[in-house]
């Protein structure tokens, strides 16, 4: 039976199990955009994304209208800056802390901020890609965001606009008029299209990404979900993968998850308080 606490700083008989499977070590990590939201950076389905009405880009969209990529590219431009400024929260720190004491045998993210790393993590899977990596979609070459951004800024000298939000993708909200005279460049090797190297929505995982994942799962103590309300089928997949070889499922997150029913434990909790509570309720054992 599922276990559940609501409250800001998780504690009781549901967090001393989570901390029980916690301290038998190879615990796999699978964190979703709840993690960040305490780093200002919002989710789509969680208490911040409620409010906001969410269009990402597709990538059918994104390859086939030049304008679309116009739109996206000035609005990521603004955005990035956002994300790049964002710091780690108490969560990140708890997660990096969690590897550094020897209990995490891997960590899979559907976020693509690199709050994970900043905060001192390691090896960390990114499921849906990275913000800071640009990719061409002719030569296939990566490269650093950052000199992409120095790039159109370069091309778009005055250009300035003031985003009325920002998306978890870093996407920032701006007007038809906001976005009609910012230039796009392309890849300064090939002249090939630039693109996030992200996964876009309608665009598939890589296969062997996919598969390093499943095998990760497979040979976890258990499976912890942080910040995530497994909505889409990219994470949900693993959360039923541990389940059904008898693989203990724990989640933290705020408000209910398509994964619960396939939980041993839930806590319904602020991430950076509940894995700070975690923290400490592993010190006391």
């Amino acid at each position: 039976m599922t276990k559940t606490v609501d409250d800001a700083a998780p504690s009781g008989r549901a967090l001393g199990t989570l901390a029980d499977l916690v301290a038998d070590g190879e615990v796999v990590i699978l964190s979703g955009a709840g993690l960040s939201t305490e780093s200002g950076i919002p989710d789509y389905r969680g208490e911040t994304g409620r409010t906001r009405r969410a269009e990402p880009m597709t990538y059918q969209t994104f390859v086939s209208s030049a304008p679309a990529r116009r739109r996206y590219w000035a609005r990521s431009h603004l955005g990035w800056r956002h994300i790049a400024r964002a710091a780690p929260n108490a969560g990140h720190r708890a997660v990096a802390e969690l590897q550094a004491r020897g209990l995490l045998a891997g960590i899979i993210t559907q976020n693509v901020d690199g709050l994970h790393q900043a905060a001192g993590a390691r090896e960390v899977i990114e499921l849906h890609g990275s913000l800071d990596r640009v990719a061409c979609l002719s030569c296939r070459r990566r490269s650093p965001r950052q000199d992409l951004h120095r790039r159109l800024t370069a091309a778009n000298p005055g250009w300035h606009a003031v985003a009325a939000e920002i998306n978890p993708d870093g996407d920032a909200v701006l007007t038809d008029e906001q976005v009609e005279t910012f230039r796009v460049v392309d890849c300064h090797r090939c002249g090939g299209l630039l693109k996030p190297d992200v996964i876009f929505f309608g665009e598939n995982v890589p296969r062997p990404r996919v598969e390093e994942c499943f095998s990760l799962t497979e040979r976890a103590g258990m499976l912890l979900v942080l910040g995530s309300s497994l909505t889409v089928m990219s994470g949900y997949r693993f959360v039923r993968h541990a389940a059904e070889r008898g693989i203990p499922v724990a989640i933290v997150n705020r408000g209910p998850t398509r994964g619960d029913s396939d939980a041993v434990v839930t806590l319904d909790a602020p991430l950076g308080a509940a894995l700070t509570a975690l923290l400490r309720e592993l010190d006391a054992q």
